[in-house]
């Protein structure tokens, strides 16, 4: 065993041993089924304590590293692409209530902290909140935007690649437009309803593939011929199923082939229960396809009308020179806010806060 831990490092050792653990069952040191060290064990060899441990094999739990059995300990259920068990035995999912998917009045950004930065926004930029936006968006915003990325969901990725629109369903047909509407693009079934409408408003060949009860149906997946795939890994709408580490690993070894992409949209997974963000592919492939997406609707308010998407580095120039002429859809003025919100702590705080309330609720409900 080759752990170590260092203790002068900002990351906690929770997340160090994590880190560490994870990329050994991902490159198949721990095979499928394999008995993972004993909290105790890895305790002794890096210093650190057995609740530590534990912590950290709690968060390979939640995504589906590893599962643990009573008196016998932790055991991988990681599964790489040659083992993957047959579809037939997944479960479709049961639509989640339309009401689950409206705004929750225990989410709401407080008025007052937003109401504050807007007049620090309009006093600090004065008339310069008139000024035209450039099309990707305002450099204050997406460098925010980079910074916050980067520091919360671990996606590292140039000022250039993020690109800011008015929405999921206007970034939707930006893609469409710098992909090419002579690709078939695979959807969720069932997915968000809009998803499809903006695609089929744009007159672009879909085709819908079933979710079981961790993600795509394997099986469905093989057998698609699309050269794009576009999905919510966590809490797909309206079936609430969340990809599990195996599918989402599946997802990239699909688009691994003739030069396909994956729309990663991130939609509320900022309000995990989980002690850690969700994993996001982005930040996991090596091969520059995957187009990640997210938007302020459900963080701050569906008012807002803001969204963001961060593309792979090769597709910038080419955003650039056929939809460099756009317009950004976003005021300026906004912006600014939303940036300020990200720059000075007050967007995590509320998501941090949120956070804490759900999992004290989801404690509450299980002890019921």
């Amino acid at each position: 065993m080759k752990y170590s831990i260092q203790k002068n490092n900002s990351t906690p050792a929770y997340l160090q041993l994590y880190k560490q653990v994870r990329e050994d069952i991902i490159r198949g040191i721990y095979p499928y089924g394999t008995k993972l060290p004993s909290k105790r064990l890895v305790a002794t060899e890096t210093g650190i304590s057995t609740i530590t441990v534990e912590h950290s094999y709690a968060l390979l739990c939640e995504e589906g590293y590893i599962e643990g059995r009573e008196r016998s300990g932790y055991f991988v259920s990681f599964r790489t692409e040659d083992i993957f068990l047959s579809s037939a035995g997944e479960i479709s999912p049961a639509p989640v209530p339309l009401s689950q998917h409206a705004v929750d009045d225990t989410l709401e950004f407080p008025f007052s902290v937003l109401a504050k930065t807007m007049r620090s926004v309009l006093s600090d930029y004065e008339e310069g909140i008139l000024d035209r936006s450039p099309t990707s968006g305002c450099l204050e915003l997406r460098n925010a935007i980079r910074r916050y990325l980067l520091r919360s969901r671990g996606i590292s990725a140039d000022t250039e690649q993020i690109i800011i629109g008015s929405g999921s369903e206007y970034l939707y047909s930006l893609i469409v437009e710098l992909l090419g509407r002579n690709k078939i693009y695979a959807l969720e079934s069932p997915s968000y309803k809009k998803i499809e409408q903006v695609y089929h408003a744009a007159d672009v060949c879909t085709t819908m593939l079933p979710l079981g009860h961790d993600g795509i149906k394997s099986t469905a997946l093989r057998s698609c011929t699309a050269d794009v795939l576009h999905i919510s890994p966590y809490r797909s709408f309206p079936s609430g199923v969340t990809a599990s580490a195996s599918k989402r690993h599946e997802y990239m070894r699909w688009a691994v082939k003739n030069g396909r992409y994956i729309i990663e949209d991130d939609f509320e997974s900022e309000f995990t229960v989980s002690k850690k963000p969700e994993e996001t592919l982005f930040s996991h492939t090596s091969e520059d396809n995957v187009i990640y997406m997210n938007t302020f609707s459900k963080t701050i308010s569906p008012s807002l009308r803001i969204g963001y998407m961060v593309l792979p580095k090769h597709l910038v120039p080419e955003f650039q020179k056929k939809l460099g002429f756009y317009s950004c859809t976003v005021p300026t003025y906004m912006q600014y806010v939303l940036a300020k919100l990200l720059n000075n702590g007050d967007f995590e705080r509320h998501i941090n806060r949120v956070r804490r309330k759900k999992r004290a609720s989801s404690r509450s409900t299980s002890s019921l």
